[in-house]
């Protein structure tokens, strides 16, 4: 068995962009997730019982049901109902969706870890339920769940590589399809285990230079 390298040199440009996609999709996919995460967070922390109720249900059935799945319903299953969604956003969307709920559970153990007698001193001092919730509950929560959010984030960096079944030109479908076209799968293989090390690698540094800076800030 030889293993030729130049089959990647010769597709780098191809390669480069399909990295470009992965990276995008992941980004855009994970900062619409977060935000959405957010939201439902707020909406069982300062909801009615009903709605804590039907926010439970949602998040059980979207935790219970695999990315797979989801990516088809939304992508094959969306023209029936007349969503019809390109490859890429349609991949954008359904990580968006899938992770919202679990950045919604981060955001809510966050939310419980915050000591109650802070929350009653901030009352006492005259804060409403908004100010609470920027002032005291947000700053300290995040620091709480950073280690669980990058874990997530990298989580989702590797569920990017699913996007190759409805086309989406990414790494793992571009890498591939090299790889079936010459036969040189060993190296492909290779060449996106590495750049999915690096993508990962890269977050949980980030991660852990993010935990540094917030215990600096917290020990002023």
């Amino acid at each position: 068995m030889t293993f030729d390298l130049s089959i990647i040199t010769a597709n780098a440009g191809a390669i480069w962009n399909a990295f470009l996609v992965t990276i995008y999709t992941w980004l855009a996919g994970s900062v619409l997730g977060l935000m959405a995460g957010l939201l439902i967070a707020a909406m069982m922390l300062f909801g009615g019982r009903p709605l804590q109720l039907l926010l439970r249900v949602f998040i059980e059935l979207v935790r219970g049901t695999p990315f797979l799945v989801i990516l088809f319903l939304v992508y094959y299953g969306g023209p029936s109902f007349g969503l019809r969604l390109g490859a890429m956003t349609a991949g954008v969307l359904c990580i968006a969706f899938y992770s919202s709920v679990y950045f919604a559970e981060i955001f809510r153990s966050g939310f419980a870890a915050v000591p109650r007698g802070q929350l009653e001193a901030g009352e006492c001092l005259g804060l409403g339920r908004l100010q609470l919730l920027w002032r005291v509950q947000l700053p300290q929560m995040l620091v709480l769940i950073l280690p669980a959010i990058v874990n997530m984030l990298t989580i989702l960096c590797k569920e990017t590589a699913v996007l190759s079944i409805i086309t989406v030109p990414e790494l793992t479908a571009v890498l591939t399809g090299i790889g079936t076209r010459t036969f040189t799968f060993i190296e492909t293989l290779l060449v996106l285990c590495i750049a999915y090390l690096l993508l990962i690698e890269i977050t949980s540094r980030a991660g852990r230079w993010l935990e540094h800076r917030v215990g600096i800030y917290l020990q002023r």
